[in-house]
């Protein structure tokens, strides 16, 4: 099934693992930016990522990816959280020329000023819980690697990830160590589902549904299903969040930009949603 996030555990209880695949959900992403072909499938790892991600933390708000490039692409942005909703954006240099088969490092840390920062915003929603924000050198070549080394370094979590992306479809595959279990025995299965996942190839990645690529990965081990859910793309934007921010502007800015354009406008760069606020939308925020 599409649109879906599996949670799972092979017999043994050494390695957990998810399993997400997105097609109509990442299709509705791929509507909304038109993107080289290189920047949108890099785009669309890093939200299967994301979506792994938010699945395992069990964290209750938002959780935020983002990469800082000093390349063709200025910043990669994923939003996601644990009940399978995110969005997606990119911002792109206009001035420099991006390759049809750029690497996730072309695209971010031509000169090695590339940072990720991965932050957990509870929302409003847990107004006595700040943000926690993370912020690493960018270390890798591509989305999995980059992620891999923040769980090693950050979380301190074994973590190996396997993700596809093109125009239609976008899928990762996490497996991670369990940290409580440190034998010879749970070294030795680390390393072989490890090396089973290796196994597999882009095509597959995009073309075999989640269960069934599981079953080709893993029919030798007995496969507990932990949970499974949908993922779908959300935008949280509304015009009431929009005039929340222009309340916050404050009423002299928002007059300034009124007298000089005629109306406020408003891109959601998510979604592009665009939001107007003429002379009497912007007198009724006062």
């Amino acid at each position: 099934m599409a649109d879906q996030l599996l949670r799972f555990m092979p017999q043994g209880g050494t390695v957990r693992g998810e399993i997400v695949r997105l097609e109509q959900a990442w299709q509705k992403v791929v509507y909304r930016h038109k993107l080289p072909a290189s920047v949108r499938d890099r785009l669309g790892e890093l939200s299967a990522a994301a979506l792994l991600l938010s699945a395992s933390l069990k964290f209750e708000g938002k959780l935020i990816l983002q990469i800082h490039g000093d390349g063709p692409v200025a910043l990669f942005v994923v939003e996601s959280d644990a009940l399978g909703g995110f969005r997606a954006t990119v911002k792109c240099r206009d001035e420099q020329a991006i390759a049809p088969d750029a690497s996730l490092a072309d695209l971010v840390n031509r000169h090695g000023r590339g940072r990720f920062v991965v932050t957990l915003d509870p929302g409003p929603e847990q107004p006595d819980k700040p943000p926690y924000q993370g912020i690493v050198p960018f270390e890798g070549d591509t989305v999995a690697e980059v992620l891999e080394h923040y769980m090693q370094r950050s979380e301190q979590v074994k973590t190996r990830m396997w993700l596809a992306s093109d125009s239609g479809r976008a899928s990762g595959l996490m497996l991670q160590k369990l940290p409580e279990n440190s034998s010879k025995e749970s070294e030795e299965s680390w390393g072989h589902y490890q090396i089973l996942a290796d196994t597999l190839t882009r095509p597959e990645m995009l073309e075999t549904d989640n269960e069934s690529l599981l079953h080709r990965l893993f029919w030798q081990s007995p496969m507990r299903l932990l949970d499974q859910h949908a993922c779908h793309f959300r935008c949280t934007c509304s015009r009431e969040k929009v005039a929340n921010m222009l309340q916050m502007l404050g009423k002299e800015e928002v007059d300034s930009v009124l007298n000089e354009q005629g109306s406020v406008d408003i891109h959601c760069e998510y979604c592009n949603a665009y939001y107007r606020f003429g002379a009497d939308d912007c007198a009724a925020l006062w």
